[in-house]
């Protein structure tokens, strides 16, 4: 009976080449189907988005909550509710409304022709470009919407500045304080929440893109040094 050598046998088993499960290629078509699987769900997420923002707004327009609580906050400060108060604010409050959807329907646009520019089987140069321009279209939909939070609080501030001022609104040094003090926190706390809601929805799929792309990255290194 012929003795067992354990050592000849791990010689002969690292000898023995390996076939690789996936050739380059193939991991290269899964890393690009995953990406553009993750553009579609950004995609999916902003029409999602917009859905919601054209369904509220059209509820408040019929309801009318919206305009009368705004209304019974700046009568508490002691401003008069008059016609021309209500109709300047209801034109201004339009606006913002028409904005607001205006932008969201622009970058659901938008993300609409990134994820129909992305082709898995084209060039991977120009598939990781893609990638990046859609990366930055999405950084600048959430920086748009942070800086058009700040920019409508303080047209509402101005708006209840200028009724005051127009009425005859007197209001004492410690009250606009606290105003403008509440004004600020009320504002930092809405831009807290809204990073946080993109940083939980979009973030998490960004980072996965990310990821992807460096490996796709590192592989267009890879080639280039063949």
């Amino acid at each position: 009976m012929p003795e067992f050598d354990i050592d000849s046998l791990k010689k002969s088993w690292q000898q023995q080449q390996v076939t690789p499960k996936y050739d380059s290629t193939e991991i290269l078509s899964m890393l690009n189907r995953k990406s553009r699987n993750y553009v579609k769900y950004i995609l999916w997420i902003s029409i999602a988005e917009f859905a919601l923002l054209l369904f509220l707004n059209t509820f408040y327009l019929i309801q009318n909550n919206e305009n009368s609580n705004f209304i019974r906050v700046i009568e508490r400060m002691g401003i008069r509710k008059t016609s021309a108060l209500i109709d300047r604010f209801d034109s201004m409050y339009m606006w913002m409304k028409i904005i607001s959807l205006g932008v969201t329907a622009f970058f659901v646009a938008r993300f609409y022709q990134n994820y129909r520019s992305i082709k898995i089987e084209e060039n991977l140069r120009r598939f990781i470009y893609r990638i990046i321009a859609f990366k930055k279209t999405v950084n600048a939909f959430i920086i748009l919407n942070i800086l058009l939070l700040v920019f409508f609080t303080v047209i509402l501030i101005s708006f209840i500045i200028s009724q005051m001022h127009s009425q005859h609104v007197s209001m004492s040094n410690a009250t606009f304080v606290g105003f403008v003090t509440g004004s600020i926190i009320g504002v930092l706390l809405c831009v807290l929440l809204i990073w946080l809601y993109y940083r939980l929805v979009y973030g998490i799929i960004m980072h996965r893109l990310s990821k992807n792309l460096a490996q796709l990255q590192e592989i267009e290194n890879q080639e280039s040094e063949e």
